[in-house]
């Protein structure tokens, strides 16, 4: 049975998260919805990464198994067809081999959190960036960002729900920049925590207003303790851009 791979866009806002869920749409159930329309088949997808609700994506990768044989163009294309009334749409679509997994054969992932920072709210952007109305010192967090670089063990930076086996990852990249009215955080990593990204955009800002120092961030990393960690930010501003595999390499 062809394999077959999926890089996807989404808008999370009317999402329950990736996965399906009993409480609500996810954008699981939206693509594999839009399988069985096309193929007659009940098919289940399988992502890089389960994002949760309101978190976006610009390079989700997922596979699938179809017994028909498709061009990958046009499976992209049918797919799409079928995800019309949906925030919802396939990039790109290519054969691989059997032994692909969208999570699992994954080194990398990457994404990038948004915060709008200025006095006026968000209009067009409304649900796709974290609105921070009080001043940011960019250069201040990126300096303190470097603390978390490197192999830790980032339980002070874990939802208590997360289900990873341990709490120690290997932090690639954290670039911190303004960009405009927007400050935006880029991170990189073979894999993350539940939330982790979210709450280092959390404890970050409190660098950008001057609340915290790269020492206060380093004793929370130290603590171990979500407790001594900062705030979760929200979903709002967070966008799955980019999943990595070994034959690849590249920026996000």
């Amino acid at each position: 049975m062809p394999r077959y791979r999926l890089t996807i866009e989404y808008d999370g806002r009317p999402y329950v998260g990736w996965q399906r869920q009993s409480n609500g749409p996810s954008v699981q159930q939206a693509l594999e919805e839009a399988a069985f329309r096309l193929t007659g088949q009940p098919t289940a997808l399988t992502a890089a990464g389960r994002t949760d609700a309101g978190v976006h994506a610009t390079g989700q990768v997922c596979h699938l198994d179809i017994e028909r044989d498709f061009a990958p163009a046009k499976l992209r294309d049918a797919l799409n067809a079928h995800l019309r009334e949906h925030l919802v749409a396939v990039l790109e679509a290519s054969r691989v081999e059997a032994d692909f997994h969208a999570r699992f054969s994954a080194t990398g992932r990457a994404y990038l959190y948004r915060i709008l920072n200025r006095r006026a709210r968000p209009t067009l952007d409304l649900g796709r960036v974290w609105w921070h109305a009080r001043p940011l010192d960019a250069a201040a967090m990126q300096n303190a960002a470097r603390v978390l670089l490197g192999t830790h063990d980032f339980s002070s930076f874990r939802a208590s729900e997360c289900q990873a086996a341990s709490p120690v990852k290997t932090l690639d990249r954290l670039d911190i920049a303004r960009q405009g009215e927007e400050v935006h955080m880029i991170v990189e990593a073979r894999s993350f925590l539940h939330h982790q990204v979210r709450n280092f955009a959390g404890t970050l800002a409190l660098v950008g207003i001057g609340k915290w120092s790269a020492d206060d961030l380093r004793q929370a990393l130290e603590a171990r303790d979500r407790r001594a960690g900062g705030p979760t930010a929200p979903p709002d501003g967070l966008y799955l851009t980019r999943v990595t595999y070994p034959t690849e390499r590249g920026g996000p």
